[in-house]
């Protein structure tokens, strides 16, 4: 009865772009082009490819294979596939994961509307470099502004989730997606076509062997695995959505191509852009929040209102960037409530919804007026690192360990080639990489981000 009555995707697309959106996010935009340019350009693309689909693709379909075969969110579908045993752990914690993960992303998400609101006004005009620095500082600090907007990002999700899967998630990822998209290339051709633009090309193009060591390799595989949104429940529990049709491997490949394309196309914004200025981009918010805005106002500084058009179209990429991800987020946690309490979908929802309005508030006051440590961290640093460093690649190796080792090979097959009606060649292959090469790949990233190697 339970697979007969869940409501599925409407369509093979709305899955692809609802799944894709889950790995979309923040981390593409401003971590990816600082990883590749400060170790080798396009020697760490091609790595970051090798990861990607080597072994970021493996884990993905096993995630798949857990989501639509036990047709249960993430939460539940580890104890349906394993029935009285302590497998059903995994879900609890990627359950966990994406509740933690939202409160304090929620909070970054946030400030991207702010940086919309100035945009529109051309509030960035006329400042100089330490203008930003001291704008951004004082609004962070904020003990209101920051906590309006990431409330405000939360409603947003919030009303998209309660619409439910085909009217709210599937609807809105087939409008967001696409918007996205279009607004990434407008700006990368923007970008490209500044004065001295060849330069940042060239920086993150041109491959720099000399800069590749092991820790380009660890940084590749953190990054390929971030950005897919491995670990985090997202994907298992979209795919529990997936109609009998969906082919798995093709749909991991769509994503893993559109969420590669969005991270590169965005270095073709951002180094372009600093380049054509001198500015050498840096990594994290400084990047996004205090760095991109005085390049625009220098490299579009002679035409005003272009730097004004320039800053809103980013700032409304990363708005849709985040929000795609907190959607999915939110639904992790929204769908397990809702199948493990019988709690309707609106109920569940506003319970998430509130729980990470707490958080997001702490998080956010923990950067200002809150000066509280835990283990020297912020409350909000703290939030990035247990979910970042300790529970996402600790959930992606027992995902690895549970389809590769406990869950039947047989039960695989069948999900992976939608019961013998697709061919399969690399089904050996990906099977190997499940039980050997991703949960080794996955402890040294784990080793390395916490400072072990």
């Amino acid at each position: 009865m339970q697979k007969s009555e869940r409501v599925s995707f409407g369509s093979k697309l709305g899955a692809i772009l609802a799944a894709a959106g889950s790995a979309v996010g923040l981390g593409n935009i401003w971590r990816f082009p600082y990883e590749t340019g400060n170790h080798g350009g396009a020697a760490f693309i091609l790595i970051y490819l090798a990861c990607v689909f080597v072994l970021g693709m493996p884990i993905m379909i096993a995630e798949f294979t857990v989501g639509r075969r036990s047709k249960a969110s993430t939460g539940k579908a580890f104890g349906v596939l394993a029935p009285g045993t302590q497998w059903k752990w995994i879900g609890f914690l990627g359950v966990l994961a994406g509740l933690l993960i939202l409160g304090y992303y929620s909070v970054v998400a946030g400030w991207t509307l702010e940086y919309i609101v100035t945009s529109l006004s051309n509030g960035f005009a006329g400042k100089g470099p330490e203008d930003f620095v001291a704008s951004f500082q004082s609004f962070s600090q904020d003990p209101i502004r920051p906590i309006v907007w990431l409330l405000a990002f939360l409603f947003l999700t919030h009303f998209v989730i309660v619409k439910g899967v085909k009217d709210g998630i599937e609807k809105y990822s087939k409008i967001l997606m696409p918007v996205l998209f279009i607004l990434i290339v407008v700006l990368a051709g923007c970008s490209l076509s500044l004065p001295n633009a060849g330069k940042g090309l060239e920086f993150l193009l041109k491959p720099d062997f000399s800069k590749v060591d092991a820790g380009v390799f660890l940084g590749a595989m953190g990054q390929a695995f971030f950005s897919l949104s491995l670990g985090m429940g997202c994907l298992s529990t979209y795919a529990s959505y997936f109609g009998s049709d969906t082919q798995l491997g093709k749909t991991a490949l769509s994503v893993g191509v559109i969420d590669t394309m969005v991270a590169i196309l965005a270095g073709l914004i951002i180094f372009p852009a600093a380049f054509s200025v001198g500015i050498q981009p840096d990594a994290g918010p400084s990047l996004i929040f205090i760095t991109l805005p005085n390049v625009f106002q220098q490299a579009f500084g002679g035409v005003p209102f272009l730097a004004a058009i320039f800053s809103l179209m980013f700032y409304v990429l990363l708005a849709l960037a985040a929000l795609t991800s907190t959607i999915s987020l939110h639904e992790v946690v929204t769908a397990y409530l809702n199948e493990r309490f019988n709690l309707n979908r609106s109920r569940a929802a506003l319970l998430v919804t509130s729980f990470c309005a707490v958080t997001g508030v702490l998080s956010s006051l923990s950067l200002g007026v809150w000066d509280a440590k835990f283990f020297s961290l912020s409350f909000f640093d703290l939030l990035d690192f247990v979910t970042a460093k300790l529970m996402l690649p600790l959930s992606g190796f027992l995902v690895c360990l549970f389809v590769g080792w406990y869950l039947k090979r047989s039960l695989s097959y069948e999900e992976l080639t939608n019961y013998g009606m697709q061919k399969v060649p690399y089904f050996t292959v990906y099977m190997f990489i499940l039980r050997f090469l991703a949960p080794v790949a996955i402890s040294l990233i784990f080793v390395n981000e916490l400072g072990w190697l």
